[in-house]
C-alpha cells in the first residue's frame, strides 16, 4: 500500500518513476499493466482486455473493441517507489497519444510479442522514443503462445531497432510447455503459482536441461556489462563472484546512457514474469533527477533556458493531455518540471497569456481519482478547473515568459462530412466537436459555408470511426455521416516577395498597416514556418502577435481551394508601423491579404497525402501482395523476410488505398494484413 507521504504528493524525487508502456497493437501492453496494478495492490482483482474488464481501457469503445485508444494514466507503488504509468495505444491511428506521452516520460517499457517479434508499430514507437531520448527496458511477452521464440525476438531487436539486448531472464520452455523463467542475476529458476494468480512465486535450482543455456547467457550478461565497469572486469578475471547489486548499478547506468537494453520475459496473461519486470522498473529506469534538464524558451529574451527539477523553484509544468469528464469538466494532465502547484491557487497559462485557477489537483487511477493538496517537480497529475488549456500549453504560477517545448503533431489526412439531423442537434454537434478537438490535437473540424456541412478530419479510418461513434453514443448527437475522403493540402512552387498596404476607416477611425512578406517553398514534409527578420525594436508585441495571427489564419484558410497550406516558409522582411493609426485588426488583415496575393502568384498546387504502407503476408503470396500495392500507384521501398512471412514496405497515395484491406484479403486468401501511416504530402497526380 502507498504511504501517507506518497499519497499527499510528497514522495522523494529519487523514488518516483514516470514510465510509459509502448509497443505494437496486441503485444499485451494493457494486460501487462493490469497485472502490475494487481501485484502492487491497486486492483483487488485482475481485469482482462478480452472480457472488457481492463482497468486501463475504461472508455466504452476500448472495452467493446478490445484496443487502447487513449493514454490512461495511473499511479501505483512498489518497494517504496511511486510509479506513474501511462498505458499508450498500439494502433497507428492513435500515435498522437504515444507522442504526447513520450514527451513527458522519464523511462519506458517496450513490450514485444514472443511470436510477432519487432512488428511495424513497434519500430514506429521506438523511433518516437529515440526522438525524446527515453531510457528503456524490454519485456518479451506471450511466451505461452504457439510459435513463441524468445531468441528470435532478441535478434529482431538487434537488427530492426539497432539496440544491444541483454537478457536478464530467459524462459524455461515455450508455447504450451512454458513453465517459468531463469533469473540470470541470481542464477535461479523462478516459478509462479497459478493458484494465487502468480502473486506468489518460488526460486529453485535451474533444471539440468537448461543449465548450459543459463550459463551461456549469464556469460553474455557479464561480458556486456563489463565493458562499462572496470570493477566487474577485475572481479571476472580474478575468478571472484560478482555481486548482484554491482550488476544492477552498472546496468542502471547503461540504461540511462542508452548503451544496453535489459530484456525480461514472461506471459502477462499467465501471470508469469511481471514482478521481476516491476523490479526492473524501479531498479533500472531513471528518477526525475536523473534525466537531463528540460529545455524552455524565454520569449522575452529570445533564448533557451534550462529548467531544473527543483520543487522549490518557480513552478512550471506542461499540459500533455486534455480529457473531458462529464461531471468534472476538462481534466488537464500535467508533468511538473519545476516548483510546486497548490490546490485552489491561481496559475498563468503562458501560451494563452491568461490567468486560470486550480480547483483540484488529482492523482489518476485510470478513471478513478485521488485528491491531493499539491503536486511538485518530477510528478505527473491532473488539474481540474482550467477553462482554456490545450495540449502543449505551459503553465506557471505567475506571468512567466518561459515556454516549455511544444508537442508537434502530424496533420490529419482523412476527412468525412457530417450533418446534424436538426438545428438543435447542430448546437450539440458543435459543442461536442469543440470538446473532442480540445482532447485530440490530431482531430480537426470546420464548417463548409457552401454546402452547410461540417467536415471532420483525423489520422485514419479507425480514428474517425471512433470519433463518430463517440459523437453518437457518448454525446448523443443525431447526425448523418458521409464516406471518408482524403484531406488535401495546398502549397507553392515558386519563391516570391510581396508588399501590401492596408487602410480602412472603421467606426470613424483610420486603421493602417503595411508589411512585406517573402514566401519560399519548404522542403517536402518540413511543414510551415513563420519568422520575422526585420527590426522590431519599436513595434509593440500585440502588433507582432496580430501579424502572426494573420499569417497562421492564412495557412489554415488555403490559397485557391480552401485546403490548408503545407510546406511553406513565410518571412516578414519589413513592417511599416504608424503609432497613430496602426491597429491589431489592420495588421492581422494586412498579413492575411498579403499572403493571399503572394501565394496566388507563387504557382499554387494541390498536395495529396502519401502513406507509408507495411504489408505482411505469407511468403507464398509475396508476388500477389506486391501487385496489389503497385496497382494502386504504390512504390515498393524495401522487403524483409520474417521467417514464413514477407514484409513489404511501400509508399502509396492515400486516395488509392480506400478499400485496400478487402483487396489484400482477396489476393492472399484472407491471410494478409497491412498498416499505414502518414509520410508526406506530394503534388497531386492527375
Amino acid at each position: 500500500m502507498a504511504s501517507k507521504e506518497a499519497k499527499n504528493g510528497n514522495m522523494n524525487l529519487e523514488n518516483i518513476r514516470n514510465i510509459g508502456i509502448i509497443a505494437h497493437i496486441d503485444a499485451g501492453k494493457t494486460t501487462t499493466t493490469e497485472r502490475i496494478l494487481y501485484y502492487t495492490g491497486e486492483n483487488h482483482k485482475i481485469g482482462e482486455v478480452d472480457n472488457g474488464e481492463a482497468t486501463m481501457d475504461w472508455m466504452e469503445q476500448e472495452q467493446e473493441r478490445g484496443i487502447t485508444i487513449t493514454s490512461a494514466a495511473t499511479t501505483c507503488y512498489w518497494k517504496g517507489r511511486q510509479i506513474n504509468i501511462i498505458d499508450t495505444p498500439g494502433h497507428v491511428d492513435f500515435t498522437a497519444e504515444v507522442e504526447r506521452s513520450l514527451r513527458v516520460l522519464d523511462g519506458a517499457v517496450g513490450i514485444f510479442c514472443a511470436v510477432g517479434g519487432v512488428e511495424p508499430q513497434s519500430e514506429t514507437v521506438w523511433k518516437q522514443a529515440n526522438n525524446y531520448n527515453v531510457p528503456r527496458i524490454a519485456f518479451v511477452n506471450k511466451m505461452d503462445r504457439i510459435g513463441a521464440d524468445f531468441y528470435r525476438v532478441l535478434e529482431d531487436i538487434k537488427s530492426k531497432l539497432s539496440e544491444t539486448p541483454v537478457p536478464l531472464f530467459i524462459p524455461i520452455g515455450a508455447n504450451t510447455s512454458f513453465l517459468g523463467i531463469i533469473d540470470l542475476l541470481k542464477m535461479k529458476a523462478v516459478y509462479f503459482d497459478e493458484n494465487t494468480q502468480g502473486e506468489t512465486f518460488t526460486y529453485s535450482e535451474i533444471p539440468a536441461e537448461y543449465a548450459d543455456k543459463a550459463a551461456e547467457y549469464r556469460e553474455k550478461l557479464i561480458d556486456s556489462v563489463s565493458a562499462f565497469s572496470d570493477e566487474i572486469t577485475d572481479l571476472y578475471f580474478s575468478g571472484e563472484d560478482i555481486p548482484e547489486d554491482l550488476l544492477i548499478k552498472t546496468l542502471r547506468k547503461c540504461v540511462l546512457e542508452r548503451n544496453l537494453l535489459p530484456v525480461f520475459c514472461g506471459s502477462s496473461l499467465k501471470n508469469t514474469g511481471v514482478q521481476p519486470l516491476l523490479d526492473g522498473i524501479v531498479d533500472l529506469l531513471p528518477s526525475p533527477t536523473e534525466i537531463p534538464d528540460a529545455i524552455g524558451f524565454n520569449t522575452k529574451k529570445n533564448e533557451s533556458v534550462a529548467v531544473k527539477t527543483d520543487p522549490s523553484a518557480a513552478p512550471l509544468a506542461l499540459v500533455f493531455k486534455i480529457q473531458n469528464d462529464p461531471a468534472a469538466g476538462l481534466l488537464a494532465f500535467i508533468r511538473v518540471y519545476s516548483g510546486t502547484f497548490k490546490s485552489k491557487a491561481g496559475i498563468f497559462n503562458v501560451n494563452k497569456k491568461k490567468k486560470e485557477r486550480i480547483n483540484k489537483i488529482m492523482r489518476m487511477h485510470s478513471n478513478k481519482t485521488e485528491e491531493m493538496a499539491e503536486i511538485s517537480a518530477g510528478d505527473i497529475g491532473v488539474i481540474v478547473g482550467f477553462k482554456e488549456a490545450q495540449t502543449g500549453d505551459t503553465i506557471s504560477a505567475d506571468n512567466s515568459n518561459i515556454l516549455l517545448e511544444n508537442i508537434k503533431f502530424q496533420s490529419p489526412v482523412i476527412s468525412i462530412a457530417i450533418e446534424p439531423a436538426s438545428a438543435d442537434e447542430g448546437e450539440k454537434l458543435v459543442k461536442a466537436l469543440k470538446i473532442l478537438s480540445s482532447e485530440d490535437p490530431t482531430f480537426t473540424w470546420k464548417e463548409n459555408a457552401e454546402t452547410g456541412q461540417t467536415v471532420i478530419s483525423g489520422m485514419g479510418e479507425l480514428h474517425l470511426d471512433v470519433l463518430v461513434t463517440r459523437l453518437t453514443k457518448e454525446f448523443k448527437v443525431n447526425c448523418r455521416v458521409g464516406k471518408p475522403g482524403v484531406s488535401y493540402r495546398e502549397s507553392i512552387k515558386k519563391e516570391i516577395t510581396k508588399s501590401y498596404e492596408f487602410s480602412k476607416i472603421i467606426a470613424g477611425k483610420e486603421n493602417t498597416a503595411s508589411l512585406t512578406l517573402h514566401l519560399t517553398p519548404a522542403e517536402k514534409g518540413k511543414g510551415n514556418s513563420y519568422n520575422v527578420t526585420c527590426s522590431v525594436r519599436e513595434i509593440p508585441e500585440n502588433i507582432l502577435d496580430a501579424i502572426e495571427h494573420g499569417i497562421q489564419n492564412a495557412f489554415s484558410s488555403g490559397i485557391k481551394f480552401g485546403y490548408e497550406v503545407c510546406d511553406v516558409q513565410a518571412e516578414i522582411t519589413d513592417i511599416v508601423y504608424n503609432p497613430l493609426t496602426a491597429t491589431e485588426l489592420a495588421f492581422t488583415s494586412c498579413a492575411a491579404m498579403c499572403f493571399d496575393e503572394a501565394a496566388n502568384e507563387a504557382n499554387p498546387v494541390i498536395m495529396e497525402p502519401v502513406m507509408d504502407v507495411v504489408v505482411i503476408v505469407p511468403s507464398e503470396f509475396t508476388g500477389e501482395a506486391i501487385t496489389s500495392v503497385t496497382s494502386r500507384g504504390g512504390i515498393v521501398v524495401s522487403m524483409e523476410n520474417r521467417g514464413t512471412l514477407s514484409q513489404i514496405n511501400a509508399e502509396a497515395p492515400l486516395i488509392r488505398l480506400f478499400g485496400y484491406s478487402t483487396a489484400l484479403r482477396s489476393a492472399t486468401q484472407g491471410r494478409g494484413a497491412f498498416s499505414m501511416s502518414f509520410n508526406h504530402y506530394a503534388e497531386k497526380s492527375e
